[in-house]
């Protein structure tokens, strides 16, 4: 039955994880996005869901466990990648594999509560956003740092881009899947999260945002503040600039 004959705001939710031995976070993650899952059909809101594994090469048990779920659950799908194709790359392959009309990319360490799902899909409709996008109230559990990385690159980005994200690189990103439709993607690094935001408000889709309480990953290590992942954001962030010149909005809002 489709969300007309149900009365549910969408067909489909595709939640998709990019993972990288993330052997400790797969069940988990997947047990998480079940239970949001679940709390959204009662709802309403959704009729059915997917859960997509982005396997980007993982040298750990990460494969291994991912397809045994996928055996058992056929809400489940797992992609696997025979070379490592960085984030990027891995968010591109969830974002072409989703077949929902509603599609969620976020992080197989569980950053936030999944129970805030259900909340951003109500904001997603009660506001007509074509694009949820979570900020943290609290990073400074994962380091001062990277705290201070992080404002600076929020800030780079609002003055080159003229977006107005308070946290674009959280891996919460809820989008209404025709933001496809013109959006294609291009970043093989870590700026993907920003490419994703900054092409989308560029072409007049709206984006709201709001705070989550944020949960460091407890177990594994995160590579997004070494030296070649921001070199890479910066050379990417070079090319997006050059590429926007001439677009304009393709959607209009009342």
């Amino acid at each position: 039955m489709t969300s007309e004959q149900t009365g549910a705001s969408f067909n489909r939710l595709s939640i998709f994880y990019p993972m990288w031995n993330e052997e400790e976070y797969v069940d988990r993650a997947l047990t998480a996005a079940r239970r949001a899952c679940a709390a959204l059909i009662a709802a309403g809101d959704i009729d059915d869901y997917e859960l997509i594994i982005v396997n980007d090469a993982s040298t750990d048990r990460t494969a291994e466990i991912a397809d045994a779920i996928a055996a058992v659950d056929p809400h489940v799908t797992v992609i696997h990648h025979e070379k490592n194709r960085k984030l990027g790359g891995a968010i591109k392959t969830g974002f072409a594999a989703a077949t929902g009309d509603l599609i969620l990319y976020t992080d197989a360490d569980l950053p936030f509560d999944m129970a805030e799902l259900p909340r951003a899909v109500r904001l997603m409709i009660d506001y007509d956003a074509d694009i949820v996008s979570a900020y943290r109230f609290d990073r400074t559990g994962e380091g001062y740092l990277r705290t201070i990385y992080t404002f600076w690159y929020n800030l780079l980005i609002r003055t080159l881009f003229g977006v107005k994200a308070r946290d674009i690189n959280f891996a919460f990103k809820l989008c209404r899947a025709r933001v496809f439709d013109h959006v294609e993607l291009q970043s093989e690094g870590s700026f993907i999260d920003a490419e994703l935001v900054i092409r989308a408000t560029r072409l007049g889709y709206e984006m709201l945002q709001f705070g989550v309480d944020y949960f460091p990953r407890t177990r594994g290590e995160s590579t997004l503040s070494s030296p070649g992942v921001i070199l890479t954001i910066l050379r990417e962030m070079r090319e997006l600039r050059g590429a926007l010149d001439g677009i304009t909005p393709v959607v209009t809002k009342d």
